[in-house]
Protein backbone atom coordinates (compact mmCIF):
# COMPACT_ATOMS: atom_id res chain seq x y z
CA UNK A 1 0.00 0.00 0.00
CA UNK A 2 1.85 3.12 -1.26
CA UNK A 3 1.34 6.19 0.61
CA UNK A 4 2.25 9.59 -0.81
CA UNK A 5 2.79 13.09 0.34
CA UNK A 6 2.58 15.85 -1.68
CA UNK A 7 4.91 18.74 0.27
CA UNK A 8 6.39 21.61 0.37
CA UNK A 9 6.93 24.52 2.47
CA UNK A 10 5.96 27.28 0.32
CA UNK A 11 2.24 27.77 -0.06
CA UNK A 12 0.86 28.06 -3.14
CA UNK A 13 2.14 25.98 -5.14
CA UNK A 14 -0.69 23.52 -6.46
CA UNK A 15 -0.65 20.53 -3.53
CA UNK A 16 -4.46 20.47 -3.05
CA UNK A 17 -5.08 20.56 -6.97
CA UNK A 18 -2.71 17.81 -7.61
CA UNK A 19 -3.34 15.31 -4.71
CA UNK A 20 -7.25 16.05 -5.38
CA UNK A 21 -6.86 14.99 -9.29
CA UNK A 22 -3.86 11.88 -8.16
CA UNK A 23 -6.07 10.44 -5.62
CA UNK A 24 -9.17 10.62 -8.71
CA UNK A 25 -7.19 9.04 -11.55
CA UNK A 26 -5.57 6.48 -8.97
CA UNK A 27 -9.19 5.38 -7.98
CA UNK A 28 -10.25 6.31 -11.88
CA UNK A 29 -8.20 2.79 -12.34
CA UNK A 30 -9.85 0.82 -9.80
CA UNK A 31 -7.71 1.58 -6.57
CA UNK A 32 -9.53 1.76 -3.12
CA UNK A 33 -7.97 5.33 -2.33
CA UNK A 34 -7.97 7.56 0.72
CA UNK A 35 -7.05 10.94 0.91
CA UNK A 36 -5.83 12.74 4.28
CA UNK A 37 -5.98 16.75 4.47
CA UNK A 38 -2.95 17.38 6.48
CA UNK A 39 -3.37 21.11 6.24
CA UNK A 40 -4.98 23.33 8.99
CA UNK A 41 -6.67 25.19 5.94
CA UNK A 42 -8.62 22.49 5.03
CA UNK A 43 -8.67 23.38 1.24
CA UNK A 44 -9.10 19.26 -0.10
CA UNK A 45 -11.95 18.83 2.73
CA UNK A 46 -13.59 22.03 1.44
CA UNK A 47 -13.63 20.40 -2.26
CA UNK A 48 -14.83 17.38 -1.26
CA UNK A 49 -17.95 19.24 1.02
CA UNK A 50 -18.28 21.05 -1.93
CA UNK A 51 -18.91 18.13 -4.06
CA UNK A 52 -22.80 16.95 -5.04
CA UNK A 53 -21.74 13.79 -6.73
CA UNK A 54 -20.65 10.42 -5.15
CA UNK A 55 -17.39 11.03 -4.01
CA UNK A 56 -14.47 9.61 -5.36
CA UNK A 57 -13.12 8.63 -2.31
CA UNK A 58 -13.26 9.49 1.23
CA UNK A 59 -11.39 12.54 2.33
CA UNK A 60 -9.91 12.57 6.08
CA UNK A 61 -8.73 15.96 8.18
CA UNK A 62 -5.67 15.01 9.84
CA UNK A 63 -3.68 18.29 10.70
CA UNK A 64 -1.77 16.64 13.43
CA UNK A 65 2.01 15.38 13.84
CA UNK A 66 0.40 12.00 14.73
CA UNK A 67 -0.23 10.96 11.19
CA UNK A 68 3.16 8.64 11.39
CA UNK A 69 1.27 6.73 14.21
CA UNK A 70 -2.38 6.91 13.17
CA UNK A 71 -1.44 6.17 9.37
CA UNK A 72 -1.63 2.41 10.09
CA UNK A 73 -5.16 2.42 11.49
CA UNK A 74 -6.22 5.05 8.86
CA UNK A 75 -5.23 3.62 6.05
CA UNK A 76 -5.65 -0.68 6.61
CA UNK A 77 -8.61 -0.35 4.25
CA UNK A 78 -6.80 1.09 0.80
CA UNK A 79 -4.66 0.30 -1.60
CA UNK A 80 -3.20 4.23 -2.22
CA UNK A 81 -3.17 7.21 0.68
CA UNK A 82 -2.51 10.25 -0.76
CA UNK A 83 -1.33 13.18 1.94
CA UNK A 84 -2.33 16.88 1.18
CA UNK A 85 0.34 18.60 3.31
CA UNK A 86 0.70 22.30 4.95
CA UNK A 87 3.58 25.02 4.41
CA UNK A 88 5.49 26.01 7.25
CA UNK A 89 4.27 23.61 9.47
CA UNK A 90 7.39 21.56 10.45
CA UNK A 91 6.19 18.97 13.00
CA UNK A 92 2.99 17.88 10.27
CA UNK A 93 5.14 17.82 7.25
CA UNK A 94 7.80 15.49 9.41
CA UNK A 95 5.09 13.11 10.20
CA UNK A 96 3.96 12.99 7.13
CA UNK A 97 7.32 12.34 5.56
CA UNK A 98 7.42 9.39 8.73
CA UNK A 99 4.38 8.10 7.29
CA UNK A 100 4.71 8.12 3.63
CA UNK A 101 7.01 5.85 1.10
CA UNK A 102 6.85 8.25 -1.59
CA UNK A 103 6.90 12.30 -1.24
CA UNK A 104 6.22 14.29 -4.48
CA UNK A 105 7.01 17.92 -4.36
CA UNK A 106 4.86 20.26 -6.51
CA UNK A 107 7.36 22.87 -7.68
CA UNK A 108 6.47 26.39 -9.55
CA UNK A 109 8.64 27.25 -12.41
CA UNK A 110 9.95 30.10 -10.77
CA UNK A 111 13.60 31.20 -9.40
CA UNK A 112 11.82 31.89 -6.24
CA UNK A 113 10.06 28.19 -6.00
CA UNK A 114 13.18 26.49 -6.81
CA UNK A 115 15.28 28.41 -4.21
CA UNK A 116 12.17 27.87 -1.52
CA UNK A 117 12.30 24.28 -1.73
CA UNK A 118 15.68 23.75 0.23
CA UNK A 119 13.03 23.74 3.16
CA UNK A 120 11.10 20.71 2.62
CA UNK A 121 14.54 18.99 0.69
CA UNK A 122 16.24 18.99 3.85
CA UNK A 123 13.32 17.82 5.82
CA UNK A 124 13.32 15.14 3.58
CA UNK A 125 17.22 14.07 3.80
CA UNK A 126 16.76 14.20 7.72
CA UNK A 127 14.17 11.46 7.61
CA UNK A 128 16.22 9.45 4.89
CA UNK A 129 18.51 8.70 7.86
CA UNK A 130 16.29 6.66 9.40
CA UNK A 131 14.16 5.72 6.45
CA UNK A 132 16.38 4.44 3.48
CA UNK A 133 13.57 3.28 1.42
CA UNK A 134 12.22 6.83 1.49
CA UNK A 135 11.66 7.99 -2.44
CA UNK A 136 10.74 11.89 -3.39
CA UNK A 137 10.61 13.84 -6.88
CA UNK A 138 9.88 16.86 -7.83
CA UNK A 139 6.95 17.77 -10.16
CA UNK A 140 6.72 21.03 -12.10
CA UNK A 141 3.22 22.41 -11.54
CA UNK A 142 1.55 25.84 -12.88
CA UNK A 143 4.00 25.80 -15.96
CA UNK A 144 3.04 28.11 -18.56
CA UNK A 145 2.09 26.73 -21.71
CA UNK A 146 4.22 26.88 -24.60
CA UNK A 147 6.79 28.41 -23.02
CA UNK A 148 10.04 27.26 -21.92
CA UNK A 149 10.28 28.26 -18.34
CA UNK A 150 9.14 24.42 -17.45
CA UNK A 151 12.55 22.82 -19.15
CA UNK A 152 14.77 25.95 -17.32
CA UNK A 153 13.34 25.13 -14.06
CA UNK A 154 14.16 21.27 -14.27
CA UNK A 155 17.66 22.46 -15.17
CA UNK A 156 17.56 24.64 -11.59
CA UNK A 157 16.14 21.48 -9.98
CA UNK A 158 18.76 19.39 -10.81
CA UNK A 159 20.68 20.80 -8.18
CA UNK A 160 18.94 19.28 -5.65
CA UNK A 161 19.58 15.37 -5.06
CA UNK A 162 15.92 14.74 -5.80
CA UNK A 163 14.55 13.11 -9.32
CA UNK A 164 12.48 15.33 -11.35
CA UNK A 165 9.63 13.30 -13.00
CA UNK A 166 9.24 13.93 -16.31
CA UNK A 167 5.66 14.12 -16.21
CA UNK A 168 4.59 18.10 -15.81
CA UNK A 169 1.43 19.88 -15.53
CA UNK A 170 0.34 23.41 -16.91
CA UNK A 171 -1.55 26.42 -15.69
CA UNK A 172 -4.67 25.93 -16.78
CA UNK A 173 -8.33 27.54 -15.73
CA UNK A 174 -10.09 24.08 -16.25
CA UNK A 175 -8.40 22.96 -12.91
CA UNK A 176 -10.14 26.19 -10.98
CA UNK A 177 -13.48 25.37 -12.85
CA UNK A 178 -13.61 22.02 -12.09
CA UNK A 179 -12.70 22.42 -8.16
CA UNK A 180 -15.45 25.23 -8.03
CA UNK A 181 -17.61 22.22 -8.20
CA UNK A 182 -15.97 19.78 -6.31
CA UNK A 183 -15.16 17.98 -9.44
CA UNK A 184 -11.92 16.98 -11.10
CA UNK A 185 -10.93 18.00 -14.86
CA UNK A 186 -10.79 13.93 -15.18
CA UNK A 187 -14.74 14.53 -15.22
CA UNK A 188 -15.42 18.10 -16.46
CA UNK A 189 -12.62 17.34 -19.30
CA UNK A 190 -11.96 13.88 -19.55
CA UNK A 191 -9.95 13.78 -22.77
CA UNK A 192 -8.57 17.30 -22.51
CA UNK A 193 -4.88 18.49 -22.44
CA UNK A 194 -5.73 18.87 -18.71
CA UNK A 195 -6.46 15.41 -18.03
CA UNK A 196 -3.68 13.70 -20.24
CA UNK A 197 -1.15 15.70 -18.03
CA UNK A 198 -2.45 14.15 -14.81
CA UNK A 199 -2.83 10.50 -16.66
CA UNK A 200 0.65 11.14 -17.33
CA UNK A 201 1.77 12.27 -14.07
CA UNK A 202 -0.31 9.07 -12.26
CA UNK A 203 1.27 6.73 -14.85
CA UNK A 204 4.95 7.79 -13.82
CA UNK A 205 3.76 7.37 -10.29
CA UNK A 206 2.45 4.06 -10.31
CA UNK A 207 5.76 2.97 -12.55
CA UNK A 208 8.27 4.64 -10.11
CA UNK A 209 6.67 2.48 -7.11
CA UNK A 210 7.09 -0.61 -8.40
Amino acid sequence: MPILALLNQKGGVGKTTLGVHIAAQLAATGKRVLMIDADQQGSALDWAATRTDPPLFPVIGLPKASIHREIGNLAKDYEWVVIDGPPRVYDVARSAIAASDMVLVPVQPSPYDVWAVKEIVDLIEQASVNKETLKAAFVVNRKIVNTAIGRDVREALASYPLRVLKAQVCQRVSFAESAASGRTVLETEPEGAASREIKALVKELMEWNK
